[in-house]
This record gives structure tokens, C-alpha cells and sequence, in this order.
């Protein structure tokens, strides 16, 4: 009941595979929770395909709630099938972890707000020594099994003829070649180019109105932190959804 059909291209899943993708949270936990029921009902109301669900990255920061974010899909991960891709913002923690100085640069993404969620207290501002402080603070707060989930994060999953990754592609690169950087930070080159990839590339990070379906590629990042949207694209092989 919740699908709303859109238009539908050739490329294919294995047989009995569906596949629910999920766009960029950050920090979100209210909408992911909407989503992950409205799976949880569609998966009940069509039982007939193995479902899969994999996020595309840019589970923290922007939004309150990048703790509760990460429990919610470490949760999810033990009773259902998911895949979490890495995205740009998903790496300064450990990198925050082992070098406090990125906090100049992370800050700039929405890093003070998951650090808050994490019960710390960043100034707007914040020197070598601050940022040294709250590095440590963090590694203290830091759950053992959200260090682990952010390890184990990968740039990219491929299934069928889809191959789904946070921000996008090099173009004129194999897809086994391309590199973790433009994996997690591509836009306009990606973006603008309209080849034919070898697959239909699932991907998020630049935020769009209306998830945009293009025969090469579908951007499901519909700013989720600032619009309230956070989108769910079902992928099986009787067509696309948004549900």
C-alpha cells in the first residue's frame, strides 16, 4: 500500500531478489524508523522475493540523532539481511578518533551535531587543545560495536546489473578500479556524465526534490536532515518503486 509505481528500465536483479535501498539519513533516526516499518509492511504484503536491504551511507552528522542512527542499524543487522555502504561523512570519526585536527574540517559537515548526540559539548570554535579533549571524550563514549560498524562499512556493493555506492563513479573507470575517494566524494563528473557505466549505478550524496531515474544512474538523496524525506526505492525485477 505504500508503493508508488515509476518508470522502469531493463537491467535486471537475480531471480528472487529484492532489493530496498535507502538514501542518506544523517542523523535522522525519526525517519529512519518510519522507514524501516514501511519495509517491515511491504515485506509482509508481498513475502514472495528474499529481501535485501542496503543503505547507501551518511548515517551521521546534519541531523540530532547519529547515535541512535547507528543502534538502529546495528539492531536491524541481526535479524534482517542489510548491506551499509560507507559514506564521506560515515569516515571522520575514526579519522576524528586518530587525528583531532580534522574537527577543522569535519566540523564544516555537521560533525559538532554527532558529537552531541554522543553527550559532548563542542564550542563553536575549538583549538588544538579542545579538539584533543573531545577526540578523547569520544573514544570514551564511543560504543565498542558502533567502532566496529563503521569498520566494517563498504564503498560499494554490486548485485545483478546494479551496482550501488554512496556518491558515485569515475567515469571511464571499471567499476572494480575505481578508487575508495571517488567512491564516497564524486559529484559533477559523475553526475553530468550520461555513459553507460556497465551497470545502473544506485547512488546518494548530492540531495534532489524526487529521486531521479536516468538510464545510467538513480540518486535517491532527497536531503533527508533538511526536508524531512528520506527515500526507500525498491528494486526487483517487476519494476521500481518508491515506497
Amino acid at each position: 500500500m505504500w508503493r508508488k509505481q515509476t518508470k522502469w528500465t531493463s537491467p535486471r536483479l537475480p531471480d528472487g531478489i529484492r532489493i530496498y535501498a535507502v538514501g542518506d539519513v544523517h542523523g535522522r533516526a525519526d525517519l529512519l524508523d518510519q522507514v524501516l516499518s514501511r519495509i517491515d509492511a511491504d515485506v509482509a504484503a508481498y513475502p514472495d522475493c528474499r529481501p535485501l536491504q542496503v543503505f547507501l551511507g551518511d548515517y551521521i552528522d546534519r541531523g540530532p540523532s547519529s547515535r541512535a542512527v547507528l543502534e538502529r542499524l546495528i539492531d536491524r543487522a541481526r535479524s534482517d539481511k542489510i548491506v551499509c555502504l560507507k559514506g564521506n561523512h560515515d569516515s571522520f570519526v575514526l579519522e576524528f578518533l586518530q587525528n583531532p585536527a580534522v574537527l577543522a574540517d569535519w566540523r564544516q559537515f555537521g560533525g559538532l551535531e554527532t558529537l552531541m548526540s554522543y553527550g559532548l559539548t563542542p564550542s563553536m570554535k575549538s583549538d588544538a587543545a579542545e579538539q584533543l579533549e573531545l577526540a578523547k571524550a569520544l573514544a570514551a563514549s564511543l560504543p565498542k560495536r558502533h567502532r566496529e560498524f563503521l569498520r566494517s562499512l563498504s564503498p560499494s556493493f554490486t548485485c545483478g546489473d546494479f551496482f550501488f555506492v554512496h556518491a558515485g563513479v569515475k567515469p571511464g573507470v571499471p567499476l572494480a578500479q575505481q578508487r575508495e575517494e571517488d567512491l564516497l566524494w564524486i559529484r559533477d563528473e559523475f553526475l553530468l556524465c550520461e555513459d553507460d557505466f556497465g551497470k545502473v549505478i544506485v547512488h546518494g550524496h548530492t540531495p534532489v526534490r524526487e529521486p531521479d531515474i536516468r538510464p545510467n544512474r538513480i540518486n535517491i538523496d532527497t536531503g533527508a536532515y533538511a526536508t524531512g524525506r528520506l527515500t526507500c526505492l525498491i528494486i526487483e525485477n517487476g519494476g521500481l518503486f518508491v515506497l
